[in-house]
């Protein structure tokens, strides 16, 4: 998944969000959970608190002392981690658990949260061997004795943050493999969401390759008009390609009907002005023919969903051209793959490979070689097959090779022909964004490469 892709920017930030929702989630409950877990702790000791409270008493010698014993039997136990201190404020001596031994609280902690609805001070503490104490206490005035006396209750807090702990484990554990399930849940959401513009671009590279004319298929009402506008496109370019191709052909007729007459007036007229005007008149009609099927090859080429097989094509050319040079002994050996298209009009591929194989057999000996190459190239991003056309006839010298391919050249007159057939090729060839390559060839002769643009089987 690319980076500046849609569904990774939807996914990236649908999963950035949900992340963030999950954290936030997960700490508010984690702090819900501590603060439900330390109240009810807090309430525990202040039970235990007023339990102590209630069961001391000052004695008649002026002395404070405990009756009967508290329901938590760990306060018997030395260091257990649940403490009692009755601690006068005067210096006198003062009454703890059994569990303190000699030990004493510390009462006098930083920091520190006071109940004002109730009296009582909960803060954290240390306590004997460095254990997390839980201190509730309060401050009152017993009846005959003349110093405020502090009653406080410590409990360890380890066992509440061991549970506090294993809670919060297990919410961002869920949290995690809800953060997982929603990852995947946005994946088949996105994939399947965006799976009609995938539809899109595959219509299009369907048409694009000469295999549809239009885009097919009912989609989501949000990408419908998509469609129809490009189906519109598609449409209004068929028809201004038509209309190209209807004045083009109004043009040539119109053009050509005068040319004819102007032809037959000068033959009637002999000298030098009839001569004149016989060749002016000829080269005219030559660059409307030329420039004419310019036009119309550069609006075939730019037609969308044009295709056309190559071997039928090729099929024809080699057995009209055997036809035309049986006397010669000519072979044309043709290898080209069933699947093998090319993308753009018939018409255009039956010049292109017919002036190259016909070039072809006339120079060759006996012996002519034409081989289709798909995907022999990528140009413009796009994929071009290579039409391979060899002989083993003289051949060409490197430095020959490049003036063949300008109009009118011809380096031997021995052979019949106008010396338009290379040009006409290179000119199609470029119409299509194609090239055409001279080489030597093994056979012994020239090597032609025409490269055009392919068309899906």
């Amino acid at each position: 998944m690319r980076s500046d892709s849609l569904a990774f920017r939807l996914i990236a930030g649908a999963a950035l969000w949900s992340v963030i929702a999950l954290v936030a989630g997960g700490l508010i409950l984690s702090a819900i959970f501590r603060n439900s877990t330390e109240r009810s702790f807090d309430a525990r000791l202040s039970v235990l608190l007023h339990s102590l409270i209630a069961t001391t008493e000052v004695n008649d010698d002026g002395e404070i002392e405990r009756q009967g014993g508290l329901s938590e039997t760990r306060f018997d136990l030395v260091y257990s981690g649940w403490y009692w201190q009755i601690w006068p404020v005067a210096p006198r001596a003062a009454v703890r658990s059994r569990s303190l031994f000699d030990q004493s609280l510390d009462l006098s902690p930083a920091d520190e949260t006071v109940r004002s609805d109730v009296g009582l001070k909960v803060f954290d503490t240390v306590g004997p061997e460095n254990q997390p104490l839980r201190v509730v206490e309060r401050r009152l005035t017993l009846p005959g004795y003349d110093v405020p006396v502090s009653f406080a209750v410590a409990g360890d807090r380890s066992e509440m943050n061991a549970e506090i702990q294993s809670f919060n484990t297990w919410v961002f554990a869920a949290m995690g493999a809800m953060g997982a399930g929603l990852l995947i849940a946005l994946l088949i959401q996105v994939r399947f969401g965006l799976r009609p513009l995938e539809r899109v671009r595959g219509s299009l590279a369907q048409i694009r390759s000469g295999r549809a004319t239009k885009l097919e298929g009912r989609f989501p009402a949000e990408i419908q008009p998509l469609a129809d506008e490009l189906n519109g496109l598609l449409e209004g370019n068929r028809e201004v390609i038509e209309r190209a191709r209807t004045h083009v052909g109004n043009l040539a007729h119109a053009l050509k009907t005068p040319l004819s007459v102007l032809t037959n007036e000068a033959r009637n007229h002999d000298g030098a002005f009839g001569e004149t005007v016989t060749r002016m008149t000829g080269q005219m009609r030559e660059q409307i023919d030329h420039h004419l099927a310019r036009a119309r090859m550069a609006a075939s080429a730019n037609v969308l969903g044009a295709h056309t097989p190559v071997e039928p094509v090729l099929e024809r050319l080699a057995l009209a051209l055997e036809r035309i040079y049986e006397e010669s002994g000519i072979t044309v050996e043709l290898d080209c793959p069933d699947e093998a298209g090319f993308r753009g009009e018939t018409q255009d591929l039956e010049e292109v490979a017919g002036n190259l194989l016909d070039n072809a057999c006339k120079w060759a000996n006996r012996r002519v070689r034409v081989t289709v190459i798909p995907n022999a190239a990528t140009l413009k991003a796009r994929p071009f097959f290579c039409l391979r056309v060899e002989d083993d006839g003289p051949g060409l010298p490197e430095d020959a090779r490049a003036a063949v391919m300008k109009r009118g050249t011809r380096l031997d007159e021995s052979k019949p022909g106008s010396g338009l057939g290379l040009s006409i090729v290179t000119e199609i060839a470029e119409l299509y964004g194609g090239e055409v390559k001279l080489d030597k060839s093994p056979l012994g002769g020239l090597r032609a490469d025409l490269y055009l643009p392919a068309a899906a089987g």
